[in-house]
């Protein structure tokens, strides 16, 4: 596990540079720079305990319903309030979020340097004037956390894609690595319901890409084209993690069992597959495309072959994480077979 490890940590240190490809095809662009999103994200989610926000069935029911309330509402927000006072509000918003997620990304290679007490020692900072909140950090943590506010303050005041896009990673890696949807049925309900939620909102309805145009934050990543008219390609972030937490699932099953990769590759060249047919239907036709469509049945197809052809579908429709640690226990501390 600690080669893959070491993989990894090479991978995010290819993906820091991956948003300065500029010369690069954008095409292979973005499917080389989610691909690494995912995969740093998958190996930075294999923990002993499993990640600590599970989304339930009922959870996964609801996110398409609630995904469209909220899409709904920005898309008449910017169609009756000033788009420039819409976007100072998210600015600032996102300038907090950022912070909190570029100081979590940085925080493993910061801890390295240092002392054990930084790491471990906590501080705890109440409200003032309100002293049921409170806010618990380390010194590694607020180490960490000052590159972090110098960069989204750039990023506010210059709104340049690059700093977009490294925004962008943070939340991505941050989501794959924290999130966990607790079993694979779970998973399958939530990729079902976003892919009809992907497929309405934007073959049916301008809402979808007049928010993505019309939203001024890391909410999607910019990758630079060559064409005047239009300046940027673009690909949400919902396109990386959603998938993501999914292929971070398998990689959890596989270590779970001692196997360590043989469902998460399927599940990540499946993710890669689709994503690649997304970029091909989209120049093919010259149109916005919903990338859950092609990903989720590419995800969900290549595991279901994998598992089918293994005889292992049993196990993975039973498989709990809550249930099951990296070592291969479960709760009766057996190993499974």
């Amino acid at each position: 596990m600690k080669s893959k490890e070491r993989l990894a940590n090479l991978a995010l240190a290819g993906l820091t540079l991956a948003p300065l490809l500029v010369n690069v095809n954008p095409n292979l662009n973005v499917i080389l720079t989610a691909s690494l999103t995912v995969y740093v994200g998958c190996y930075r989610s294999v923990k002993p305990t499993p990640p600590s926000e599970t989304i339930s069935n009922e959870h996964a029911m609801r996110f398409p319903l609630v995904g469209s309330a909220m899409l709904l509402s920005l898309f008449l927000l910017f169609k009756f309030v000033s788009k420039d006072l819409v976007n100072a509000v998210l600015t600032c918003y996102f300038f907090v979020l950022g912070t909190v997620a570029l100081s979590a990304t940085l925080l493993p290679a910061v801890k390295k340097f240092m002392p054990e007490s930084w790491n471990n020692n906590l501080i705890v900072w109440r409200f003032p004037y309100v002293k049921s909140l409170e806010v618990e950090f380390t010194k590694s943590q607020i180490v960490a956390g000052i590159p972090g506010a110098f960069f989204c303050a750039w990023y506010a005041s210059n709104k340049h894609w690059l700093a977009n896009n490294i925004l962008g990673l943070a939340f991505c890696i941050q989501g794959i690595e924290m999130l966990s949807l607790g079993s694979f049925k779970t998973g399958a309900i939530l990729l079902a319901g976003l892919f009809v939620y992907d497929i309405f909102w934007v073959f049916f309805t301008p809402v979808m890409v007049s928010v993505a145009k019309s939203f001024d934050a890391p909410i999607k990543l910019l990758f630079p084209t060559s064409n005047s008219s239009r300046p940027f390609s673009m690909l949400g972030l919902g396109d990386i993690v959603i998938p993501g937490i999914f292929v971070a699932l398998a990689l959890r099953f596989d270590v779970s069992r001692g196997h360590e990769s043989r469902y998460f590759r399927s599940t990540f060249v499946g993710y890669t597959a689709g994503l690649a047919l997304t970029i091909f239907v989209m120049n093919w036709f010259q149109a916005a495309q919903p990338a859950l469509l092609y990903i989720v049945p590419a995800v969900i197809g290549f595991l279901a072959a994998h598992c089918i052809w293994n005889g292992d579908v049993k196990h993975l429709l039973e498989f709990e994480e809550t249930k099951a640690t990296i070592s291969g226990k479960t709760d009766s501390g057996k190993k499974d077979e």
